[in-house]
């Protein structure tokens, strides 16, 4: 069993924890009434990583600690700014399988062991607001690490951790942060103690992929390209766990980060070999089909659920409500079986090594040294030459299924030219944003549609189901002509959507 929390912290060079005279009063501070000593405790991790560090490589950290008030297994996961989440498991001689898992996108399986214990004294402090509200905690830390790997070295060093509690304003942390400054008190050079004892303990972090040991041509298209790239890796590795975890819109984030990293590599062939990468293309789109089911069913069960609650209740026959229900349960049980099948297979451990070796070993090409502009330009030209084809192809139809096949051609082109766009709008600038901003209004039209035709499948299998069981199929019927409607709305209004994103100004403000 687990649980986590939302950690928002900053962490200081401290001068000494013994005595903190040089520490400023902090009260009056972003809404601190007073200070609180809350005495001190010692705390005793053993921090786990593989033998070449990959935890800590992808900024994350598995610890086992005891002494303190939250003793037991953590597992710290990076967010944006100043947070992480900490995912808790009860203190166990080994590390708990959820943690595990939820660490494998990351270890791609590779054996954890120890690394680094680390020993701390820390001094505690509580932040309180005028109503008597823990507003945050400040910790002084006198640490020392000791290194379990061959080196055997140790360290020690102070430290100050200012962490907000829930619910508080972040503001506070700059206020606190401030006034931190202004007495002398800078901020950590060390993102966690585990880098710090890292760097001071065993020669330090692997390096990342801004500091590949491969030279990338800064300004060059190369270096445009493995930049988003690179983007697209970290955010699959770190979506991982909040699948696993079924976090809200997860799934979908996951499946969206495997089409548009699928995309660069297709649309920068010219920059990346596609000897390499078309492999990885293969498999990223097994996985995106793998995690399509789940998110399939999501997007049904919202669009239908929100359909019958629109509906006045006399229009509501039978059980129709209930049966919608079951008939959601027994699909998202299986995709979500799906889904967790496929990350815990060893073809998606394959693919993830796939594209670690993709990130640390990049198989650039000639054309990765230029300039990026015409390399880039010809690329995102190349697949919107793609998608005006399927445009006119779809438009030149008259309604029916061939035509909702072509539209749904349509749609994934657009979504190629819109994802190809993105690497370059810091070199591009204007037109490749406004490139991607109009075609991704044709993409929404088009998915719109897509999702009318996908509803209509479903709802004529539900009503087949009804009628065999004896119930009433008027609302079933009732909502598949209102999704009809939607569909041939949205196929009136594609016409003029498409002539903007389609206008020849914009190609020729590319090409310059």
């Amino acid at each position: 069993m687990t649980e986590s929390k939302r950690e928002t912290e900053r962490k200081y060079e401290a001068p000494s924890a013994d005595d903190t005279a040089w520490l400023p009063d902090l009260a009056g501070m972003g809404g601190i009434a007073s200070v609180v000593d809350q005495g001190t405790e010692d705390l005793d991790a053993v921090y786990y990583d593989t033998d070449d560090l990959r935890l800590a490589g992808r900024s994350a950290t598995l610890r086992r600690r005891t002494g303190g008030r939250d003793e037991g297994w953590h597992l710290k996961l990076p967010l944006s700014g100043d947070s992480r989440e900490e995912v808790r498991a009860p203190l166990s001689e080994t590390i708990p399988d959820t943690l595990r898992e939820l660490a494998l996108s990351r270890t791609r399986g590779a054996e954890l062991r120890p690394v680094v214990r680390i020993r701390s004294t820390r001094g505690v402090r509580q932040f309180v607001g005028s109503d008597g509200t823990a507003l945050a905690e400040l910790s002084i830390d006198s640490v020392r690490a000791e290194s379990l790997l061959a080196t055997g070295m140790r360290a020690a060093w102070t430290e100050m951790e200012v962490e907000l509690a829930p619910d508080t304003d972040p503001a506070l942390l700059d206020a606190v942060d401030k006034t931190l400054g202004e007495n002398g008190i800078g901020r950590a050079h060390s993102s966690s103690k585990l880098a710090r004892a890292l760097e001071e303990t065993a020669g330090g972090v692997p390096r990342g992929p801004d500091e590949r040991a491969e030279a990338v041509a800064p300004g060059s298209a190369g270096e445009e390209v493995l930049r988003s790239v690179d983007e697209r890796i970290h955010a699959l590795v770190d979506l991982d766990p909040a699948v696993r975890r079924d976090l809200p819109d997860a799934v979908h984030r996951m499946r969206t980060t495997c089409r548009r990293l699928r995309s660069v590599l297709r649309s920068y062939r010219s920059v990346l070999d596609r000897e390499a990468t078309d492999a990885v293309r293969e498999e990223l789109k097994w996985l995106g089909n793998e995690l399509g089911a789940e998110r399939d069913q999501e997007v049904l069960r919202e669009r239908l659920g929100a359909r019958i609650q629109a509906l006045p209740r006399e229009l509501v026959f039978g059980a129709a409500s209930a049966r919608l229900r079951v008939w959601d349960a027994g699909h998202t049980s299986k995709a979500r079986l799906r889904t967790l099948d496929a990350l815990d297979s060893p073809r998606y451990l394959a693919l993830l090594n796939r594209l670690a070796t993709l990130t640390e070993r990049p198989p650039l090409r000639g054309k990765a040294a230029r300039r990026p502009g015409k390399v880039m330009v010809k690329a995102i030209l190349k697949e919107y030459g793609r998608l005006a084809d399927r445009m006119a192809h779809a438009l030149d139809l008259p309604p029916g299924t061939e035509r909702d096949t072509a539209l749904h051609e349509a749609r994934k082109a657009a979504k190629k030219t819109r994802y190809a766009t993105e690497p370059a709008r810091d070199s591009l600038g204007k037109p490749a944003r406004r490139l991607g901003k109009r075609v991704k209004a044709v993409q929404q039209v088009l998915g719109d549609h897509q999702d009318s035709v996908v509803a209509r499948d479903a709802l004529r299998k539900v009503a087949v189901a009804a009628h065999a069981a004896g119930e009433p199929s008027f609302t079933w019927g009732l909502l598949y002509g209102q999704e009809q409607a939607a569909a041939d709305r949205g196929e009136r209004e594609l016409p003029p959507v498409w002539a903007e994103a389609s206008r020849h100004r914009l190609r020729k403000a590319l090409n310059r």
